[in-house]
């Protein structure tokens, strides 16, 4: 091989690698709050602590860093949470008496691309004095920062005083991260750019009436705390574009047939197999989807990350793909109309290089046929 061809080759992995590197690519700078300004003395001061963060609103967000004493990690004024992504992540009230809010603002690295899929990711633990927990998370994308005078929820109203702005709405919800007071869980959801979106802000957008919450205590007057780190905004990869969600099903209960779809938030923890609540109603739609027709069947394929050996993934993802034919029989599906299996990590739908990715790795998929 000459010269020129070896350097033409060594061209051709760079810019492969730059391919894959800007597809995986965090568009939000300092996504796990490491990087601060200051280490936290004081309530409410996340505005002038953290780099690449600060508050659209009055409201006093909270920053936390095991550098601190008085704002350190576990420990801190709403309970216990350990840091599980550095030592840092903040915290907010997204639901508190007389509408108070408190909201988190990113700039990312460069805007969205027009008609482009992205995939928004974050991990939240609710604190353990909270009074209510939430059951949806709002996500404002907007073109130019907000800074808006007001403690309150940021209403539309509020919004579009700012004019000339352009913004991009979305809710995640139906998840069971609302009121989990122990562990981060990962949160997510995909959207399509409307183009030039460079700004991000979390938090609830809604008044304590449109709020969607419960009590966590008897008596509850206070709020509902957040703690939030590892926040994402990558591009969907293609083979995340490929893929049909059952999420986005909610409400319409229809399947194309022969293709293959995912439970969203059928979703494990590292090592296990056990179907949530929240995974059991993703099962329970397509279960209503299958009884209405007695010719379809149905095979559920398991997978893993690349964790662990190839033999003990494959066993994982058979109990995976199980615990999902199980419930469907449980509901009263036929069992012989179920076929599944397990396929380890060998079927990765994106990398297994970032926690998010090894989550969504962690996955159901099934393809519903006719006999």
């Amino acid at each position: 091989m000459t010269l020129f061809k070896v350097a033409e080759h060594i061209v051709t992995i760079l810019c492969l690698l730059t391919v894959s590197s800007v597809l995986a690519q965090n568009l939000v700078k300092n996504p796990s709050f490491e990087q601060y300004a200051d280490c936290p003395k004081k309530l409410g001061n996340f505005n002038a602590d953290v780099i690449d963060w600060s508050t659209p609103t009055e409201g006093s967000t909270d920053y936390f860093n095991g550098c601190s004493k008085a704002m350190g990690t576990p420990k801190n004024f709403n309970g216990t949470q350990p840091a599980d992504f550095g030592q840092g992540y903040a915290g907010l009230y997204l639901y508190a008496p007389e509408d108070y809010r408190e909201y988190l603002q990113a700039e990312l690295s460069k805007p969205l691309v027009e008609g482009e899929k992205y995939t928004i990711s974050f991990y939240v633990s609710l604190a353990e004095r909270s009074d209510f927990a939430i059951k949806e998370f709002g996500v404002l994308f907007s073109n130019a920062p907000l800074q808006i005078s007001t403690k309150k929820e940021l209403a539309k109203r509020l919004l579009y005083q700012q004019k000339n702005n352009v913004y991009n709405a979305m809710e995640i919800g139906y998840s069971n991260f609302y009121r989990d007071t122990k562990d981060w869980i990962l949160v997510h959801t995909e959207f399509v750019a409307k183009g030039g979106e460079r700004f991000m802000t979390l938090g609830n957008f809604k008044t304590n009436a449109r709020t969607r919450m419960f009590k966590t205590k008897k008596y509850a007057k206070q709020g509902a705390y957040y703690y939030i780190d590892m926040v994402s905004v990558e591009r969907a990869t293609e083979k995340d574009n490929d893929i049909d969600f059952v999420s986005n099903k909610l409400g319409k209960h229809d399947f194309e047939l022969d293709k293959t779809h995912v439970f969203d938030d059928v979703l494990f923890d590292f090592d296990e197999f056990v179907l949530l609540d929240s995974a059991k109603k993703e099962v329970a739609l397509v279960f209503d989807y299958l009884k209405k027709d007695t010719t379809l069947t149905i095979e559920i394929n398991g997978h893993t990350d690349n964790i662990g050996s190839q033999d003990y993934n494959l066993v994982l993802s058979n109990k995976r793909a199980k615990a999902v034919a199980d419930y469907l029989v449980q509901l009263g599906f036929e069992g012989e109309k179920i076929n599944w299996n397990g396929f380890g990590g060998s079927k990765p739908i994106t990398e297994n290089n970032s926690d998010m990715g090894r989550q969504r790795n962690r996955r159901v998929e099934f393809v519903i046929t006719k006999d």
